[in-house]
């Protein structure tokens, strides 16, 4: 056969004949300008990586630390500006060839994203808090981090006064993914983009510098688990595929909700069968459901919150939720409503097993990381109540929750990284007994953030929680709220018995000592006092603000 002869049946195979050579092949159009927020971080994660191999290591600290916050200011500028361009109402769209939505909440939870983990670069930045070491300043990280922990070699690593700069370009790999994930339009980017956050986020809870073998045990146990719901993802989303034909969400709503009209030859077999959306879409909740820390996929929450660097801890228990509800609440309200009465029911139980679960055991906790880790378990719950409203209410109380909880939660994780003794954080709770007579301040700051989670008036949590709980009652979901209530009652109960610990017990002798930080850390508990104030005097602003962007684009 000649080679002619070959060519064109391989062009009659592809349906391109002479007449129409080009038709097939369409490039790809993506709108860069809308996906700036994305671009920059990732731009800037890059050239971090090549600042670890290029910049002399006396001077990667500095440049890191500056490359990470403008990256991030720049991404949060373009967020404003998209959204000043009316991005988030009249120019809402599907983006990048299907795989994005440009929407108002996509924004909204990009916004607070990315200002929650600039707050957090500060204290991911801060080199005050314990004594220099060999003459070189010391961090939260590890001297070097592929050292077995107490080997020669990490002894070496911290005489030399090494220092593990590459958690910056981590950070932002990790909020690249993060930024992509409640925006996701399609399957297979949500899956990348869990990926993109998760990965990053696995390796940073590895390298705290005390406690090393526990920081190890919590990233290989936060590892372990969230490679088991990222298995979870992806078989839902082959049955959701199976199900509908395709991966793209108003595809799949469509074939859902029975008004779609061509079916491919090819899946006549499968398309439409009930089995296939009902266990594929509960295996992609299982798998979301475990990033926000829902019970019972919350196990991974107390040990990693424990075990990882304190900054890590605040950043990942701030920017995660906001990241994971987002996409949650796009998955809920644009590809499933069409299953409302099937998935309402489940998360009813879910949503009441987290609100109590997390109470009820935090009761029981000792160490402050733990209860700050079943704390947000409850509140978890609390923010899936909004979640099972399905009304723009539902939505736009939702993003006001995140915003309000973000702050309170990095500004609690930066106030325990001050309390120290001689092994480093003084993290269990004994040893907080006193400190409102050692340091009335710090502890004065940490019982407004504890005061914010309990849902105390003229705090944000209260805002927050009144307009979740109002939202779920307007929805119909009455009974959550008297839950949500008796929930909020029972942490109140260990809020207030840690605020009582310190303000009205005997300061031992042998206490922990509060380190004086550089201004790093004090703008970071700064912001979280300001946000959680500002948002509890007068919050109608934010809310107006939050249903104007609670419009998802179908």
């Amino acid at each position: 056969m000649s080679a002619t002869a070959v060519h064109s049946l391989w062009t009659t195979a592809g349906g391109m004949t002479s007449a129409a050579p080009a038709e097939k092949f369409k490039a790809p159009v993506i709108e860069y300008t809308q996906l700036t927020p994305v671009l920059i971080v990732i731009g800037v994660a890059v050239v971090g990586v090549l600042v670890e191999a290029f910049v002399p290591r006396r001077a990667r600290y500095y440049t890191q630390v500056f490359l990470t916050v403008v990256a991030l200011a720049a991404a949060f500028a373009a967020v404003v500006g998209l959204a000043a361009g009316g991005y988030g109402t009249t120019k809402a769209h599907i983006a990048a060839m299907g795989a994005l939505a440009i929407d108002g909440p996509t924004l909204f939870l990009q916004g607070t994203i990315l200002l929650t983990s600039l707050v957090a670069v500060f204290t991911f930045a801060e080199r005050r808090l314990d004594p220099d070491a060999h003459g070189s300043h010391v961090d939260s990280f590890a001297a070097q981090a592929a050292a077995v922990p107490g080997s020669d070699s990490e002894k070496a690593a911290v005489r030399a006064g090494f220092t593990t700069t590459e958690v910056f370009p981590l950070l932002l790999f990790s909020v690249a993914g993060m930024l992509v994930f409640p925006a996701a339009n399609d399957l297979l980017t949500l899956f990348v983009a869990l990926e993109v956050f998760s990965l990053p986020l696995y390796l940073l809870c590895a390298v705290a510098r005390r406690k090393r073998l526990m920081s190890q045990e919590a990233a290989v146990k936060y590892f372990l688990l969230g490679a088991f719901s990222s298995a979870f993802l992806l078989f839902g989303i082959a049955l959701l595929y199976g199900y509908s034909g395709s991966v793209s969400y108003a595809a799949i709503a469509k074939v859902v909700d029975g008004s779609v009209t061509q079916i491919d030859p090819a899946l006549a077999d499968t398309m439409g069968n009930d089995a296939l959306l009902l266990i594929g879409g509960a295996m992609i909740l299982t798998g979301l459901l475990f990033k926000v820390g829902a019970v019972p996929f919350h196990m991974w929450t107390p040990d990693v919150y424990q075990g990882a660097p304190t900054p890590v801890t605040g950043f990942m228990a701030a920017a995660t939720k906001v990241a994971a509800f987002g996409a949650l609440l796009r998955l809920l309200y644009v590809v499933l409503p069409g299953l409302a009465w099937d998935w309402r029911p489940v998360m009813w139980g879910v949503a009441i097993v987290t609100m109590l679960g997390g109470a009820i055991v935090a009761i029981t906790q000792t160490d402050i990381k733990r209860l700050l880790a079943y704390s947000s378990i409850a509140h978890a719950g609390f923010i899936l109540a909004g979640v099972i409203a399905t009304t723009p209410d539902g939505i736009s109380s939702v993003l006001f929750y995140l915003g309000a909880y973000s702050f309170v939660t990095v500004g609690a994780f930066a106030v325990v990284t001050l309390v120290r003794d001689a092994g480093g954080e003084a993290t269990h709770l004994s040893k907080w007994a006193g400190l409102g007579r050692r340091s009335p301040l710090v502890a004065a700051v940490f019982a407004v953030f504890l005061l914010a989670f309990a849902g105390i008036p003229l705090t944000s949590g209260f805002a927050g929680k009144f307009a979740v709980f109002k939202a779920a009652a307007d929805g119909g979901a009455g009974g959550l709220v008297v839950v949500g209530v008796i929930s909020s009652a029972i942490a109140a109960f260990f809020y207030i018995r840690v605020i009582v610990l310190m303000f009205f017990s005997e300061p031992k002798a042998d206490g922990p000592t509060v380190a004086v930080p550089s201004p790093l850390t004090m703008t970071t508990i700064a912001v979280g006092v300001a946000v959680t104030l500002v948002l509890g005097l007068a919050p109608q602003y934010f809310l107006d603000l939050a249903s104007q962007a609670g419009v998802f684009v179908r």
